[in-house]
């Protein structure tokens, strides 16, 4: 397929993401099926101006003073990719299999539009409903924060130190030419160009003989400052596929006792099969066929539970832009709610003197700080860690504490200032 008729399909998959109310992922799925003459680069493409666009889809619209889907598409290419008028109009030519011609109008903001005296939610393409939320969190700079959230990620993996270090995995991976990760020290970057095929890191060696796992250095940041210890006895409350439960045994060495459950039983199916890649013998996983009676035998005994906690998600809208477009009002309440419980429920599981270690892969106050205030009111026999305390016991390169926002409550992490998703660490300890 030529730029052009790749450009034409994106259209054509937003129009029915936004049409039809669709789930970008299944509009995807619908159009490859009807268009099996699509090759994967072609697929991948695709895909990529579909999420571009959806990544820029409030200020796109803005620019082109329209928000229709090839609005959105036309105005992501300026806005995203960086094109310019003329390139833009070399590409919607109206030639065959093409978009149609540009418009005198279309033209014309393509060469003038600006987001100058843009809302903050405009700006920073985030639903106009949360920029209350926002504001809370940012205040000034929600707007910022905002826009780097609808930039594409890069593809980070976390090295295995079961089996590998750093440098021998990376050796393993030298034809994608990986980076080392900036503060986290199990990690390894892979940039990826805007119109670049995400490598196949499922059928690497590195990744099948469990040297590497995917896993944003944001995620690998919120396992280290859990601070688990060889020998400890851990609780993962939340654990879901075992991203957070595999960095966890590594950190532990094999040693001690690490439990691994979640609430629902089919996010916790991909955990065997990556426990037994990765070498990590310390591991039970408990999978529940009742409401929690499968740990009641825990209580008392953990040095350390873990919440990865459900959340709304906004700290990886990076990597599902869709997500934020679908979310709805109600959506925050309830996870809040699911979060205050769980967190409750966590106290009866620690020893005296243990810790919970609260993370969500949220930039919403509501379920950061505000949910840590509201357990802290609730517990008295509970402290929260500072801050820059946890930073300081993980041992994080000199510049992460400036970059990440620091608070009595925790530690916050933005793509705008560390550079990776957003993610939110609570260290609460029972004196």
């Amino acid at each position: 397929m030529t730029p052009a008729a790749r450009l034409q399909a994106a259209i054509e998959v937003v129009t029915a993401i936004i049409d039809e109310r669709r789930p970008a992922p299944d509009a995807l799925k619908t159009w490859g099926q009807a268009h099996r003459f699509a090759g994967s680069g072609d697929r991948a493409a695709i895909g990529g101006l579909v999420y571009d666009a959806l990544r820029r889809k409030a200020s796109s619209a803005y620019v082109m003073g329209a928000d229709t889907p090839r609005a959105i598409v036309l105005g992501m290419l300026k806005r995203e990719r960086g094109l310019d008028a003329d390139a833009i109009a070399r590409l919607a030519s109206g030639a065959q299999y093409a978009p149609a011609a540009l418009s005198d109008d279309e033209r014309s903001r393509l060469d003038t539009a600006s987001l100058d005296g843009a809302p903050a939610h405009v700006a920073g393409d985030y639903p106009e409903w949360l920029d209350d939320a926002f504001a809370q969190s940012f205040g000034d700079a929600r707007a910022e924060e905002g826009a780097a959230l609808a930039s594409r990620a890069p593809l980070d993996l976390r090295v295995n130190t079961l089996k590998a270090d750093r440098d021998k995995a990376a050796s393993m991976l030298a034809d994608l030419k990986p980076e080392p990760t900036p503060w986290s020290p199990w990690g390894l970057r892979i940039a990826l160009a805007a119109d670049a095929k995400a490598p196949p890191i499922h059928a690497e060696p590195a990744f099948l003989k469990g040297l590497v796992e995917v896993q944003d250095e944001g995620s690998q940041l919120a396992a280290l400052f859990s601070g688990a210890k060889p020998g400890e006895q851990v609780l993962d409350l939340c654990a879901g596929a075992g991203g957070k439960t595999l960095a966890l045994a590594a950190m532990m060495e094999n040693k001690g006792q690490l439990f691994a459950t979640d609430d629902d039983k089919r996010r916790l199916a991909p955990i065997h099969d990556r426990l037994t890649r990765s070498g990590a013998r310390n591991v039970q996983v408990r999978t529940p066929k009742s409401v929690h009676t499968e740990i009641d035998d825990l209580k008392g005994r953990m040095d350390l539970v873990l919440i990865d906690a459900p959340c709304t998600g906004t700290g990886a809208w990076r990597r599902n832009p869709d997500a934020k477009w679908r979310m709805r009002p109600g959506a925050l309440e309830q996870r809040t709610k699911e979060q205050a419980d769980i967190l409750d429920r966590a106290v009866s599981f620690l020893k005296p003197g243990g810790r919970i270690v609260y993370i969500t892969c949220s930039l919403l106050d509501a379920e950061n700080g505000a949910q840590v205030r509201g357990f802290l009111a609730r517990h008295a026999g509970f402290v929260a860690v500072p801050g820059a305390d946890i930073v300081q016991a993980a041992g994080v390169p000199e510049g992460f504490a400036q970059a990440a926002r620091l608070s009595v409550e925790g530690t916050l992490l933005t793509p705008r200032t560390t550079g990776t998703d957003g993610f939110f660490v609570s260290v609460l300890k029972r004196s």
